[in-house]
């Protein structure tokens, strides 16, 4: 199964962060977050935490780094002073996902998330993926995140409309002890903030 990231059309997603300037003609080193890093320059302006934007005019490979070249940028200076800012785009200027299995994060998290018996369990706080496939992280009420494979097997119902997701759950990877009752675990399925344009695909 595969995520990408949103909320709903009004959510604002980080898709790139601005690096190290790189020459002399303001150019600045970037880091984007998603499939297709040729895709920000598609996203027309880029917004920042602060309320400015910039639009990417071009972006070129450099070794292993990507570089871009910003409007309104033209010395190493202004370049500097840019480093470590997050661009934001709105969650309806990004492409819909591509199947019915693929999700941007950000739809996923702060998702509640219960049993195939309706049973709550926390909600989703984030996507990772350490090499061996994605994951959904989910916190409960209380105590350690729990880790679980994103796959049809293991998440066999996300429904955004309904915002909600179903998990099938290994047995005893919860303690009847540990299960939150259904108040508790809406309480912890709070909203999640600006997220990533990442996408994960079920398996």
């Amino acid at each position: 199964m595969s995520a990408t990231i949103p909320k709903d059309a009004a959510r604002r997603l980080v898709v790139a962060r601005l690096g190290a300037a790189h020459g002399v003609r303001g150019e600045v080193k970037i880091t984007a977050f998603g499939d297709d890093p040729q895709a920000l320059i598609g996203y027309g302006p880029l917004a920042t935490a602060d309320g400015r934007s910039f639009r990417i005019l071009s972006l070129k490979t450099i070794g292993q780094r990507l570089v871009a070249r910003l409007a309104g940028v033209g010395d190493r200076t202004a370049a500097e002073a840019l480093s470590g800012i997050d661009l934001h785009v709105d969650r309806d200027r990004l492409p819909p996902p591509e199947d019915d299995d693929t999700f941007y994060h950000a739809d996923l998290i702060g998702l509640p998330v219960e049993t195939t018996d309706g049973r709550p369990i926390g909600s989703v706080v984030a996507v990772p993926d350490y090499g061996a496939g994605e994951l959904l992280e989910i916190a409960p009420p209380r105590g350690a995140t729990v880790l679980l494979p994103f796959t049809r097997a293991v998440v066999p119902v996300i429904d955004l409309a309904g915002r909600r997701i179903v998990v099938d759950l290994p047995p005893g990877l919860l303690d009847a002890d540990d299960e939150p009752d259904g108040e508790a675990a809406e309480a912890g399925a709070a909203g999640p903030g600006a997220e990533g344009a990442d996408a994960a695909d079920r398996s």
